[in-house]
C-alpha cells in the first residue's frame, strides 16, 4: 500500500477541512465553553454533518451511509484536529457505527446504524472504569437473567455519554476475569436504574459518568454473543484509536502551520525570528515528525482497512506515536511563540489542551508503548 491518499481520498480531504474552517472554527468551542452549553457541541453543525455523510462514514451504504473505511474516518478526524471542532463525531460516528455494522446483529443495524448516517441517533461506548484506560480490567457486572442480563457498576470517561441516547456498555459475566466473559449490552437513556452525569474534560469537551443499579437489558441487546465480547471491543477500540491518532496529527499539523506563520512575520531586534537558525532547526524537525507520524497513521487506518492481522500493533504504533509528535507541536508552539502562547486569548492553549485530552483518550502513548511490545512478543 501506498502511504498516500487517493484523488477520492484527498477531495474529500478538501472538503473537510473547508467545512471546517467554514463551519466549526474554534471561536465555536470558545463560546461554547464560555456560555456553558448544556449540550457541549452544536446540533446544527451536526445535522450538516449528516447531510454531508460525515455522521455515515463508516455505515454500509444499504443502510444509509457512505459505505467507507477507517481511511476516510481518519481524513474527516484530521481535519476536527485542524479546527477542534466539537461534534459527537468519534463516539457515535466512529465507534459506534462501526461495532454495530461488523458485529452488531440486523435488526440491530436496521434500527441504528440509519439513524446514525440520518444524525438523528447518538451513542457512546462505555468502557473505562478507572483513572487510567484499561479495558482488560472491567469490573461492571453482567449477571444473567430471564434471558437477559442485570447490570451493577459504574462507568467513566463515556465521550459524550450525557447526550447519547443509546450507551453500549462493556460488562463481564459472573467468575470471569481478564479478557473472558465481556458482554457488550446496548442500554437506552431512559433504562430505568441507570444514571448519567456529564462531566466537563480539561479541553472543554464532554465526558460522562454513569452509574447502574440493577439494569435490566433483554438478550436483543446484545452485541455479538455473550461472554467473547472483547476481539469485538477490541475491534472497535483500535478503530477509534487510529482515527483519534489522525485528530493528533491535525492538531499537531494546525500548531506547526500557525508557529511557522509567527515565525515569518515576528520581528525581534531588526530581523525576522524565522532567520534565526535555532527556531530553523526547530521548526524542521518539528516537519519531520509530523510527517512520519502522518504516514504511519494512515498505515495504520489502511491495515485495519485490510482486516490485517498486525493492525493491533501497527495502530498502537501509530497512537503512541501521534500523542507524542502532537505533544512536542504544540509544546514548540506555545514556546516559539514567546508570552502571547501563554495567553487564553490566544488559540494554542486550546490545542494544548485537546492534545492532552486526546493523547490519554483510548490509551496514553506509555500504554501502547507498552501494548506494541506484548504484541510484538518483547
Amino acid at each position: 500500500m501506498t502511504l498516500v491518499l487517493n484523488d477520492e481520498q484527498r477531495m474529500l480531504h478538501g472538503s473537510a477541512l473547508e467545512f471546517m474552517r467554514a463551519q466549526a472554527p474554534t471561536t465555536q468551542l470558545r463560546a461554547l465553553r464560555d456560555t456553558h452549553d448544556e449540550v457541549g457541541f452544536s446540533r446544527d453543525l451536526w445535522r450538516k454533518f449528516a447531510e454531508l455523510g460525515f455522521a455515515g462514514v463508516l455505515v454500509p451504504e444499504s443502510y444509509g451511509g457512505s459505505g467507507l473505511g477507517v481511511v476516510e474516518a481518519g481524513i474527516i478526524m484530521e481535519s476536527i484536529g485542524r479546527t477542534l471542532a466539537a461534534a459527537p463525531f468519534l463516539a457515535t460516528s466512529v465507534m459506534a457505527a462501526s461495532l454495530i455494522a461488523r458485529h452488531g446483529s440486523e435488526a440491530q443495524r436496521r434500527s441504528i446504524l440509519a439513524e446514525i448516517a440520518a444524525g438523528t441517533r447518538l451513542l457512546a461506548l462505555a468502557v473505562d472504569e478507572q483513572s487510567r484506560h484499561r479495558p482488560e480490567r472491567l469490573a461492571l457486572r453482567a449477571t444473567p437473567a430471564d434471558g437477559g442480563f442485570i447490570l451493577e457498576g459504574s462507568k467513566t470517561f463515556v465521550l459524550d455519554g450525557h447526550v447519547a441516547d443509546t450507551l453500549i456498555v462493556a460488562g463481564r459475566l459472573p467468575g470471569t476475569q481478564g479478557k473472558a466473559g465481556i458482554v457488550l449490552c446496548l442500554v437506552p437513556r431512559d433504562a430505568g436504574g441507570m444514571r448519567v452525569e456529564r462531566t466537563v474534560m480539561v479541553d472543554s469537551r464532554n465526558a460522562a459518568r454513569a452509574t447502574f443499579d440493577n439494569v435490566c437489558v433483554g438478550a436483543d441487546a446484545v452485541i455479538g454473543k455473550a461472554g467473547s465480547g472483547w476481539s469485538l471491543l477490541e475491534q472497535t477500540l483500535d478503530v477509534a484509536r487510529a482515527t483519534l491518532a489522525a485528530e493528533l496529527t491535525g492538531i499537531a499539523d494546525e500548531a506547526f502551520s500557525r508557529t511557522l506563520t509567527y515565525l515569518k512575520e515576528r520581528r525581534q531586534f531588526g530581523k525576522l525570528i524565522g532567520e534565526y537558525q535555532a527556531l530553523q532547526h526547530r521548526a524542521a524537525h518539528l516537519y519531520t515528525e509530523i510527517e512520519l507520524t502522518r504516514a504511519l497513521v494512515l498505515h495504520a487506518q489502511q491495515q485495519l482497512d485490510a482486516g490485517a492481522t498486525d493492525a493491533p500493533a501497527i495502530v498502537s504504533a501509530a497512537k503512541a506515536r501521534a500523542g507524542a509528535t502532537a505533544t512536542l507541536a504544540v509544546q514548540e508552539g506555545v514556546q516559539m511563540h514567546g508570552g502571547i502562547g501563554m495567553t487564553d486569548e490566544f488559540d494554542m492553549g486550546l490545542y494544548m489542551k485537546r492534545a492532552r485530552a486526546a493523547q490519554e483518550s483510548m490509551g496514553d502513548t506509555h500504554h501502547h508503548a507498552a501494548r506494541w511490545a506484548g504484541l510484538r512478543d518483547y
